[in-house]
Parts: C-alpha cells; structure tokens; sequence
C-alpha cells in the first residue's frame, strides 16, 4: 500500500462524519475489503505516520490541547491526528499548534481504536494470529523536552484557546 492509498482510506472513511467511532467503523469496513497483506501494509503506514509524530513539540501541543497527556494519551493524540487526514496530520507536524485548529476545550481528542484496528481485522478475515506478522517499527523520542508548569510558554496562542 503506497502512502497515497493509506491517505485515501482515512480520507474515505472520514468522509461525512465527524465521529470517530463511526469513523474507525467505517476505516474496519474499508480494511475488511482489503487482502490480509494490505491489512498489515496499512498498519506499516500507520505506524510509520505514529513514528514520525513522535516528537516532543508535538507532545507540547498534545499535553496543552488535552489539558494533560500520558504516554497512552500522547499515543491516542497522534492516532486522532492521523484520524483526521493528510492535510491535517502534515500541517500539524509541520507547526503543532495547528493540531487544535478542528477542536474546542472540551472536546474529546484522542483516537486509540486506530490503533489495533488492522490487528483486529486481520485476525476477523483470516483466523489467524497478527503477531506472526505485525509490523514492527521503532520510535525514538524526537526533540527538546518540556516542563508541564510551562508548557504553554511553547506555543501561547494554543495555550490561550485551551486555558493553559
């Protein structure tokens, strides 16, 4: 699966939603039409995306966003982010603020279905065990860290909109 198809499946399976449950509902259908090695192939996009948000300036404006973000939190963030397309996933990474351009405080913005969602449809289609062959893709925390009690030091206009 090229980057190209994995971006259109999201795209696909946002389209007319703003759910992201009904969303990931729709991505499991998009994913049980696929043959078991495209399943897996799109869990290697997915994670290669996972990988490339693994950056602390990300995590900043995920923690200011969220009011507070763990690993798990920081994890779920970056599959909400992905959730929401191409477009959106790049421009964030590109400056992190605008990751809150879609949200108001409150809302709820993490997504960590996205995560399992190949592993489980896989096993549906095919009865068989994903570990035997789940990609695997390692992350290293990228960039300088930051102090909760300033983050919002970091990006102040983000930090304005969610009360931080």
């Amino acid at each position: 699966m090229t980057k190209d198809e994995f971006w259109k499946l999201i795209a696909k399976s946002r389209r007319g939603t703003e759910d992201i449950d009904e969303q990931m509902d729709r991505l499991a259908e998009l994913l049980r039409d696929l043959p078991p090695k495209e399943v897996v192939s799109f869990d290697q996009r997915f994670l290669e995306c996972a990988r490339a948000a693994f950056r602390n300036d990300l995590w900043a404006a995920a923690y200011i966003i969220n009011g507070g973000c763990s690993d798990d939190g920081f994890d779920y963030f970056v599959g909400w982010l992905v959730a929401q397309g191409r477009a959106y996933f790049e421009a964030a990474l590109a400056d992190p603020p605008k990751a809150g351009r879609r949200v108001q405080p409150g809302d709820e913005v993490e997504c960590c279905d996205i995560w399992s969602l190949a592993a489980r449809v896989y096993e549906e289609t095919t009865g068989e065990d994903y570990d035997a062959v789940a990609p695997k893709i390692t992350r290293t925390l990228k960039g300088k860290g930051w102090d909760e009690d300033t983050v919002g030091e970091l990006f102040p206009r983000l930090a304005r909109k969610f009360g931080g």
